[in-house]
């Protein structure tokens, strides 16, 4: 059973910083892909940023140059640096794990971005 746990998500000021981590129960290696995805209220659930197990990053265009994805194999972790972050930034963040069987999602964690 492979369990995702988001956590550091939380209220920041426009122009803040907030680092999210997913934290793995299994080895991050496993997988072919690890994501950051989030949902606003109302909204679909959109792609944030992809790690893929070759290291390789991508990005939606929203948030390029703002975050950074990046994993820690020891820690079985995949981070979320956000920098400058807008309103519209403002939604629940979930992780995602893509092995080549199955994906798997965490339970989300809530990022509201307001002065």
């Amino acid at each position: 059973q492979v369990q995702l746990v988001e956590s550091g998500g939380g209220l920041v000021q426009p122009g803040g910083a907030l680092r999210l981590s997913c934290s793995c129960s299994r080895s991050i290696f496993r997988f072919r892909t690890m994501s950051w995805y989030r949902q606003a209220p109302g909204k679909e659930r959109d792609l944030v940023a992809t790690i893929t197990s070759a290291e390789g990053t991508n990005y939606a265009d929203s948030v390029k140059g703002r975050f950074t994805i990046s994993r820690d194999g020891a820690k079985n972790t995949v981070y979320l640096q956000m920098n400058s972050l807008k309103p519209e930034d403002t939604a629940v963040y979930y992780c995602n794990a893509q092995d080549h069987w199955a994906g798997y999602w965490g339970q989300g964690t809530q990022v509201t971005v307001s002065s």
